[in-house]
């Protein structure tokens, strides 16, 4: 039974948010679909008995994953935050968790206050499949040529004009975005790319581990991919690869405590 008073006014939380992104139609709600967003909500709602909205940092596509999702929602409620994420992810389904919650400053708010945001990509470079992997990484049989990847993924870092990686009918307006991390590593019979800039285009790391492929595949030169880091046409680059192999790893604040 709750024997504490309500606060006097709402209270402002950060939560930390992990799913897997496989049955989830993206985060953003969407009528008549499974989302993250809808998902979540439900829950918090469930557990603090009244209406609760979502800032979140960044809007995952269908069946992308997420270890380092941030939320924020203003309430008034007499839980601990601890309690807030126990008791969310008690009536949330399996693939998904509050994991963290806690208390923050009255104006943070979880996208506008991002400062970076780093994603993983991950790849299966073996002739042979791997069925336990299959829902965080894609498989790629050919042979790929770590060091292209590598040299590839050191072009993107900085400040690049990234409209080839994103597709033509699209709502950005800009597409000039500063990468602060690129790189490919060889990790648990993985190829891992990480990538942390300010803000993502749509779609724009799938297309870019689309495209970087093709270059250590020995189909695109690497001149030409840097070519496109200078601006584009969308059907210049390479495919934009499926979303399980994608997971968005960390948000960075400056107010509040890394995700990593």
């Amino acid at each position: 039974m709750r024997t504490k008073a309500l606060p006097e006014r709402p209270m402002n939380y950060a939560g930390l948010v992990e799913y897997d992104g496989t049955a989830f139609a993206g985060w953003a709600v969407q009528p008549d679909l499974r989302t993250v967003e809808g998902t979540l909500v439900e829950a918090l709602e469930t557990i603090l008995r009244q209406p609760v909205k979502l800032a979140v940092a960044g809007r995952t596509d269908a069946g992308v994953h997420a270890s380092g999702q941030v939320v924020s929602f203003r309430v008034q409620a007499d839980l601990s935050p601890a309690s807030i994420s126990y008791r969310a992810t008690a009536v949330l389904p399996k693939d998904l968790a509050l994991r963290r919650c806690l208390a923050v400053g009255e104006n943070f708010d979880a996208r506008r206050d991002a400062r970076s945001r780093s994603y993983q990509y991950r790849v299966i470079n073996d002739p042979i499949r791997s069925p336990l992997k299959r829902r965080r990484a894609i498989h790629v049989p050919r042979e790929l040529d770590l060091d292209l990847l590598r040299e590839a993924a050191i072009l993107i870092r900085g400040v690049h004009d990234f409209r080839a990686f994103t597709p033509t009918k699209t709502h950005h307006v800009r597409f000039t975005r500063a990468v602060e991390e690129s790189s490919w590593e060889r990790r648990d019979g993985l190829l891992v790319y990480r990538i942390t800039a300010n803000s993502f285009l749509y779609g724009m790391v799938r297309a870019l581990v689309g495209t970087m492929l093709e270059v250590a595949g020995g189909k695109r030169e690497l001149a030409e991919f840097a070519r496109l880091l200078s601006g584009g046409e969308r059907s210049e680059a390479g495919r934009a690869l499926p979303a399980p192999g994608l997971t968005l790893v960390n948000v960075r604040y400056e107010t509040l405590i890394s995700t990593r």
